[in-house]
């Protein structure tokens, strides 16, 4: 018996689905997914041993101790470290097995002349990550070590913009000097069904990989990969004109049943869905009404067609109810909803 009251389903199957659509896009192309922030809260180490049992021999995380984690001893495995060097010593890295990513000259200039393999960030538009403009005269392309160059696009999600045509036509000058050895990358998930230009020899999806995604061509792609569920904890009848949470922010017109579900903000059911958000069970729909709280929200099933009871689960997002719909309902994207889910949340892999 689960004893969380809420449940992540992470369906494997189309995990992996997603997983090969990418990687038929090109013959030999690398796919390395993006595993940062916990695989984007669905499990980092379940998901990268998922792939290493796929083939899958390029993986991104964005921290040290991300990287740490995976525990990877295996020479033909490359871990890479977005966030780059930092202050930190370089054995670091070797002794985890572990690949930086180089954002400025001056992680380049601690590292150029020391026998370790790394990639180069080069900044071409998204003023985020990477090596500047004004410094990119002062890197040596031929440096042995130098086994990647990547590049990260501000605006992938939106396919007909001129300033992906830009952010390319920059790139292109760095592939364009053709330095011995290294393979280069651009696209995410969404960069890399702009169209094959994009490919080069490496992309690095990552809400792809989950299931999700923030434009309709995407979405024609992929599969759902979760479903998020909460618990019951306690059933009610409330009168005439009581009020419901924090602020009386509800006030019941007649007697209704409600359900008090056993998650909250920490697990991450936002603030903002409070009155206006809605859960499912089978065909019914319950509004959540009154403020949700921390460690609960409650939902009005005073309609439900069911025998509902304490211990049943009710779904938050589900095969219909994708995570794009409850994004948009909370006014945010499907990266912020994956990665607020808590830890108390039960991670079941399907």
């Amino acid at each position: 018996m689960i004893n969380e009251s809420g449940i992540l389903n992470i369906n494997t199957k189309n995990l992996i689905h997603n997983y090969n659509f990418f990687k038929k896009l090109k013959k030999n192309l690398i796919v390395a997914p993006t595993i940062k922030a916990d695989a984007y809260g669905l499990g980092d180490k379940k998901i990268y041993n998922l792939l290493l049992n796929q083939g899958c021999k390029n993986f991104f995380v964005a921290t040290l101790n991300e990287g740490i984690k995976l525990k990877n001893k295996n020479n033909l495995i490359k871990i890479y470290v977005l966030n780059g060097l930092q202050n930190y010593k370089l054995d670091k890295f070797t002794n985890a097995n572990l690949i930086p990513v180089i954002n400025t000259i001056e992680e380049y200039e601690r590292i150029k002349d020391v026998k370790i393999d790394f990639a180069i960030h080069i900044d071409t538009g998204i003023n985020r990550l990477g090596i500047s403009s004004k410094d990119i005269k002062k890197l040596d392309f031929n440096t042995n070590n130098i086994k990647l160059i990547i590049s990260h696009l501000s605006s992938s999600d939106e396919y007909k913009i001129k300033y992906n045509l830009m952010q390319k036509k920059l790139f292109n000058t760095f592939v364009n000097k053709k330095p011995e050895g290294v393979i280069f990358s651009l696209a995410n998930a969404h960069g890399s069904i702009l169209d094959k230009s994009y490919l080069y020899d490496m992309i690095r999806p990552g809400i792809g990989i989950y299931g999700c995604f923030e434009n309709k061509k995407l979405k024609q792609k992929i599969k759902n990969v979760i479903t998020f569920k909460g618990k019951i904890i306690q059933i009610k009848d409330l009168q005439k004109n009581q009020y419901v949470g924090y602020n009386r922010t509800f006030k019941t017109k007649t007697k209704i049943k409600v359900a008090i579900i056993g998650l909250g903000y920490e697990d991450g059911i936002p603030r903002s869905l409070s009155n206006k958000g809605f859960v499912y069970y089978k065909k019914d729909r319950f509004k959540i009404i009154g403020r949700i709280s921390m460690d609960s929200f409650t939902i009005d099933i005073s309609k439900c067609s069911h025998d509902l009871k304490v211990g049943m689960f009710v779904d938050i997002i589900n095969d219909e109810h994708k995570v794009d719909k409850f994004a948009k309902k909370c006014k945010t994207i499907s990266y912020e909803v994956l990665t607020s889910i808590g830890n108390r949340v039960y991670r079941n892999y399907e």
